[in-house]
Order: C-alpha cells, then sequence, then structure tokens
C-alpha cells in the first residue's frame, strides 16, 4: 500500500464552506481525520474557505491531497479522485471552487517558489447546497467511503484507521476549528 513517496510531507486539505451543506464536505472529512494518529509526516488541516491563507502551507508540503465539494455532473454524492494536472483540463462544470479564491490557483501560484506539490483532489458531488452546518443524508453516508480514499491517497493503509471510518462521526463547528500545523 505504501508509495515511492510514502515519506514524503504530505498534507490533508479540507476545504469548503461549512455553512452551505455539502459545500462543506472538505471540513467535515478533515475534521473527522484529525482525530486519526496518522504519521509524522502526514498533517491534516480543514481549510474551509481560507484561499490564500492557504498559501505558505501548500508551498511547504510535498504532497496534497484536497477534498472539496465538486459540481462535476454526476449523481448526488458521486466521489470524484483525480490529479490536479488532469483537473486543469476538465470543462469549468467540474471546478470544484465556490470560494474567492480556488485551491488550484492557489497550487499554480507555488509553482512561483517551487515545483508545486503533487496533488491529488477527491471531490463529492453535491446532493444539496443550502444554508446548514449538516450534511445532506446522500453525502453524509459516503463519508466513510471518502475518508478511506482520502487515507489511501495519502499512502497509508486504511485498515490501520478503520475504527476512525466508523459513525458517529464529529460534527465540525466553532469549537472545531483546529489549529494550523506548524
Amino acid at each position: 500500500m505504501e508509495g515511492t513517496d510514502s515519506q514524503a510531507k504530505t498534507m490533508i486539505l479540507g476545504v469548503g464552506n461549512l455553512l452551505l451543506r455539502d459545500e462543506g464536505v472538505g471540513v467535515h472529512v478533515a475534521v473527522n481525520l484529525m482525530e486519526c494518529p496518522f504519521p509524522d509526516y502526514i498533517d491534516v488541516v480543514e481549510g474551509g474557505t481560507d484561499g490564500f491563507g492557504l498559501f505558505n502551507l501548500i508551498l511547504e508540503t510535498d504532497r496534497l491531497i484536497v477534498v472539496d465539494c465538486v459540481k462535476g455532473g454526476g449523481a448526488p454524492a458521486s466521489i470524484y479522485r483525480f490529479d490536479i494536472d488532469d483537473y486543469r483540463h476538465f470543462p469549468d462544470v467540474y471546478k470544484t471552487s465556490v470560494h474567492q479564491v480556488s485551491i488550484e490557483e492557489v497550487i499554480s501560484l507555488t509553482g512561483a517558489f517551487r515545483d508545486p506539490p503533487r496533488t491529488t483532489i477527491i471531490g463529492i458531488e453535491p446532493a444539496e447546497v443550502s444554508m446548514s452546518m449538516e450534511l445532506s443524508p446522500p453525502v453524509q453516508e459516503k463519508l466513510p467511503k471518502i475518508m478511506e480514499l482520502v487515507i489511501e491517497a495519502a499512502g497509508v493503509d486504511p485498515a490501520k484507521y478503520s475504527h476512525y471510518l466508523k459513525a458517529p462521526f464529529i460534527k465540525p463547528g466553532p469549537d472545531h476549528r483546529a489549529p494550523v500545523p506548524a
């Protein structure tokens, strides 16, 4: 299971707007994965809608896994996995961000300072985007599978963390704003 860059500095970055139901799925995933005792080379960051505020963190990582809501035209709660280079060639319908600055733009900017991190996007098709901090039932049901795919993309065996992939899940909110890794 462990890949050639299994010891590379890796960041799991959950982004999205927590106030817009399924648009916040990346935050839900990040908050729950923060409970996992990952190796020291893996950081989990709740990025919210910080955009440029994430630049320095992204600049310092070698491997980036972004979890976000993706409007790709599939069935609600469909899960997409693709590399950032593939994403850049997708039609605009697949673009992930309704945030001010897309993560793809921030990742591209790191190229001015160094090679951008090897990036995988795990995207989830929203079932509902409305004012609520709760995930819709179809997306909530997929949370264990999404978390498993993210752990696998980070280069570790999801079986080691199976206990953390089961409900009940932590519901992020104002008290769950995690500190950014040093």
